[in-house]
């Protein structure tokens, strides 16, 4: 594959990790007692980056609903919380990287500030040398806003949902979302598109269920790229390609190639 998509913590003394979520997760954490966590947390914002290495995330918990969904998943035990310097240097010179801010408007007090955890993730992609071959995304676009200020040549993707669980445009709400940076949506047309154009993003990710041949349209004919998250069924990845996106977020890369081989299309 060409490019790698991860997620964004930063621990109590600013080292930026990868972790999908902002606080331990006990259906893949197991303490210094080799235990499973019995209740989420603590907060990786709470804990340097020694403390968080007394932590092993090498394997799923069998026991929990999430480690079920995963029966792939080969363990790998004794693995730590790696940072970002040490991911880029695994992965080498010549990968991309698709890389989230994880902030929420919502719960400020799991996370640092937006315009902090983009001074950080700034300065390790440069520190990285990876600035040129990244994409920094989020679906909380204030962070967004704040890389593009400290670094016009990282570009960024604007990262979207409506759905009934989880709704970051909240179109319904005639007012608007707090995901999106005090960009209104009804100025911009209703269009999310549009919105993502003007938050400066060169990619729009949406929900995969979000995405029409109408939306898919309009993006590129805004010079934005459309890359839906997170496909993991071959026949949905397959209608989506037919609506000419121009790449996918699935955590079954094989699947993709596949599908890709099949109608005779190469990953570049």
């Amino acid at each position: 594959m060409t490019t790698l998509e991860t997620d964004l913590a930063i621990t109590k003394d600013d080292v930026v990790i990868i972790s999908h979520d902002p606080l331990l997760n006990p259906d893949l954490t197991r303490g210094p007692d080799g235990q499973w966590l019995a209740t989420p947390g603590p907060v990786i914002r709470t804990l340097t980056r020694d403390q968080l290495k007394g932590y092993d995330i090498g394997r799923l918990n069998p026991a929990s609903k999430y480690g079920q969904q995963w029966p792939e998943q080969k363990p790998v035990d004794g693995q730590r919380f790696p940072t970002l310097a040490e991911f880029f240097a695994q992965a080498g010179p010549g990968v991309r990287f698709n890389i989230e801010i994880k902030t929420d408007p919502n719960k400020p007090d799991l996370t640092v500030d937006p315009a902090r955890f983009a001074v950080l993730a700034v300065d390790a992609l440069r520190k990285g040398k990876a600035s040129e071959r990244s994409t920094l995304q989020s679906f909380d676009w204030r962070g967004l806003l704040e890389v593009k200020k400290l670094a016009p040549e990282i570009a960024t993707g604007c990262l979207t949902i409506e759905s009934n669980n989880f709704d970051t445009v909240q179109r319904a709400s005639g007012r608007p979302s707090p995901w999106l940076a005090g960009l209104d949506l009804a100025s911009h047309g209703g269009s999310v598109p549009r919105l993502a154009k003007a938050a400066g993003c060169a990619t729009w990710s949406p929900f995969w269920r979000n995405v029409d041949a109408g939306n898919v349209k309009e993006a590129q004919a805004l010079g934005l790229k459309v890359v839906p998250w997170t496909v993991n069924t071959p026949a949905e990845m397959a209608r989506l390609i037919d609506l000419g996106i121009d790449g996918l977020i699935t955590d079954y890369p094989d699947r993709a190639l596949q599908v890709l081989a099949a109608k005779g299309l190469k990953v570049r």
